[in-house]
């Protein structure tokens, strides 16, 4: 009984260790392959990239003589009306206006952003003191009459919204869809005028 038992596991010892080996050798043939496999790729990857290389330095090259053709425009060329809106995305033009009542110092009593050459944030810096109110007559004739009653006549799409300090002050001006920076320089100038009387 005992030499049977014995004669058992020994089988069972010799088939696992068979087993066990050729799985050792199947892997081992299957790391061969791999290296192999890996070495064909380093030597595509090493192709690829030299090709990158060339086309990035050609790139490169036409990006530099577009850029140098781009220094040569005229600032006006950047306001004719064939500039796609996607040259202006991201522009911003910033004006302030000063009151003129002390020559020695001057207050900052507004600050106007354009954005994108479409959008015109105004801020009063100090809604209290200018006291500009949306139904003061001064405001509606002004502004309202003076500019954007203008500009609404050849841009039906323009928009005006207002944001208020704690009362009927007006804080924030926010015009949309304008179609010009000539837009710009009147709504400019009609703040101005209007700063310079409600002062």
């Amino acid at each position: 009984m005992d030499s049977n038992n014995k004669e058992n596991e020994t089988e069972k010892l010799t088939h696992i260790l068979s087993v066990v080996q050729n799985l050792y050798y199947k892997k081992k043939e299957q790391l061969e392959d791999l290296k192999l496999e890996i070495s064909d790729l380093q030597s595509v990857l090493s192709q690829i990239n030299s090709l990158l290389s060339n086309q990035s330095f050609s790139s490169a090259d036409e990006l530099y003589s577009k850029l140098q053709t781009l220094e040569k425009k005229s600032v006006d060329d950047y306001f004719k009306e064939e500039i796609s809106e996607e040259a202006f995305k991201g522009t911003n033009i910033k004006r302030k206006i000063f009151s003129n009542q002390n020559q020695k110092e001057e207050d900052l009593l507004c600050v106007l952003n354009l954005y994108d050459f479409k959008r015109v944030e105004i801020k009063f810096i100090d809604p209290e003191k200018s006291a500009i109110q949306e139904t003061s007559e001064r405001f509606i004739n002004v502004f309202l009459k003076g500019a954007l009653i203008k500009i609404k006549e050849n841009n039906p799409n323009l928009s005006i919204s207002y944001r208020f300090k704690n009362t009927d002050k007006i804080e924030y001006i926010t015009i949309s869809n304008l179609s010009s920076i000539d837009d710009y320089d009147l709504i400019t100038t009609k703040i101005r005028e209007l700063l310079a009387r409600e002062m």
